[in-house]
């Protein structure tokens, strides 16, 4: 057996086994950690795993292959060196496109394993909790964390960026890390009764957690999941659920009492009389959701007051919340291009949004769209009722999939049923699509080509769905509402 420490050591090896022509079967790695019986092990000369080989002498992989094997490495599996070098084989022995086959057992195995370790190194980003301590450097930050793999190397960098002026150490069983202030250095492990007592910082964590507990949606299962119990031996704030367990049912009165007089629907806002001009007077004033808080104003639907056609989008975004106007940022400028390949003017169209308010999250300095919650769609809905009520319209097209579950209900699945007309309580002719932003989202080129001429013929279909007679000239029809 050959040992090997990590994966440079491993990736060494492996290149001069494979320069060598020794298949998967008749060599076999292991490490010291994995806890093997060394005195039956057979290695070899002492520096032969460090051999230099010339780069020109190895086959290329795919460079996909050695980001998966650097993750692959730090699993706790002892079997996954020899994992490795046997898709490392394949790979160079007739099988270049290998890992394209998700079906192959060990590719499966690997990307297993991949997921495995990915898991484990967002769980220790989110689950290592510093404590205080007074060290030779001044304040010095420990924690001690109990992670599935060896995810450290995998780790460390993230926080030696997030703490660049903290001099820290994370140990947990297997290995440790000390960041310093300008480098990392890593060492053995360390077992937990060598880990530091609490401290004030605990405190803090305890206090932040029971201010983000929301005691109206407990879901035990969920939050174990999210939050394996095995660490919470770790976590200071696990110290505070069982009391904030029994709590939640009077804090969910108490939320409903504060609440019940707060409006609950756009509707206490309708006007009397309604027109899309008083309409959208009316709107201007809605508080019928939290969302009114947020935005910088309502964004009501525009277009044609004898429109045929109404286009209904999920809300606002960034640039229609400031300017005022559905549809003029980037999207929109997809939906214009879109409408016109449909042969359709947009100034014959109704546009228009589920939601009338931009729900976003602060990133920096930039507002980035969030999905309006459910409560807003429902709070929202009796404006789009009643802009439909007044429009009249022959075919309702829903962009993307908040617009269709707010017109056609829960169950509407734009992947199912893009370009399908069917019944909905708005519309008797109603047709699903993509939205225009989903389109700038695709991943390639191919695919937001792809999306776009599906857009463009379900406006096709949306047009020829009204009724007969109706030429491209006549889509607006005449006279007002």
């Amino acid at each position: 057996m050959l040992l090997v420490h990590d994966f440079d050591d491993w990736r060494r090896t492996a290149r001069r086994q494979l320069r060598d022509g020794i298949p998967p079967e008749e060599v076999h790695f292991g490490s010291e950690e994995d806890h093997q019986p060394l005195l039956d092990l057979p290695a070899g000369p002492p520096g032969q795993n460090h051999e230099h080989v010339p780069p020109g002498m190895f086959p290329r992989v795919p460079a996909g292959f050695l980001e998966t094997a650097r993750s692959v490495a730090c699993h706790s599996d002892r079997h996954r060196w020899d994992l490795l070098y046997r898709v490392l084989w394949r790979l160079t022995h007739g099988e270049p496109e290998l890992l394209d086959v998700a079906i192959d057992d060990d590719v499966h195995r690997l990307h297993l394993m991949e997921r495995a370790v990915s898991r484990d190194a967002h769980k220790a980003k989110a689950f290592v909790r510093f404590r205080r301590i007074e060290g030779d450097h001044g304040d010095e930050y420990v924690a001690w964390h109990r992670p599935d793999h060896r995810i450290l190397k995998l780790v460390a960098p993230f926080f030696s960026r997030r703490f660049p002026e903290m001099r820290w150490s994370i140990l947990t069983p297997d290995e440790s890390v000390l960041w310093d202030g300008r480098s990392l250095h890593y060492g053995p492990g360390v077992p937990s009764s060598e880990a530091p007592e609490g401290d004030a910082l605990e405190d803090l964590w305890r206090t932040y957690y029971g201010s983000i507990f929301n005691p109206a949606r407990i879901k035990l299962k969920t939050m174990k999941r999210e939050m394996p119990v095995r660490h919470w031996a770790t976590l200071p704030e696990t110290q505070v659920i069982p009391q904030l367990l029994e709590d939640a049912p009077g804090r969910v009165a108490a939320m409903h009492k504060a609440t019940a007089n707060q409006p609950r629907s756009a509707a206490e806002f309708l006007p009397d009389r309604k027109t899309l001009k008083t309409l959208a007077a009316a709107a201007d004033h809605c508080k019928g959701c939290e969302l009114y808080k947020d935005a910088t104003q309502t964004v009501f639907g525009e277009g044609s007051k004898t429109a045929r056609i109404v286009l209904v989008g999920e809300q606002p975004g960034d640039q229609e919340d400031l300017e005022g106007h559905p549809f003029v940022g980037p999207a929109g400028r997809v939906l214009d291009e879109a409408l016109a390949e449909a042969g359709i003017d947009r100034e014959d169209v109704y546009v228009t949004n589920a939601v009338k308010h931009f729900h976003w999250e602060p990133r920096g300095e930039r507002r980035l769209h969030k999905k309006p919650p459910a409560r807003a769609m429902s709070a929202c809905r009796p404006w789009l009722e009643a802009e439909v009520a007044v429009l009249q319209p022959e075919v309702v097209v829903c962009l993307g999939a908040t617009a269709a579950q707010s017109v056609v209900g829960r169950e509407a699945k734009v992947t199912r049923d893009r370009g399908r007309i069917m019944r909905s309580a708005l519309c008797r002719q109603t047709l699903m699509t993509w939205h225009p932003s989903a389109i700038l989202r695709a991943p390639d080129a191919t695919a937001r080509e792809r999306m776009r001429m599906e857009l463009v013929n379900d406006l096709r279909t949306a047009f020829q769905a009204m009724s007969d007679g109706a030429g491209a000239g006549q889509l607006a029809t005449s006279g007002s509402r």
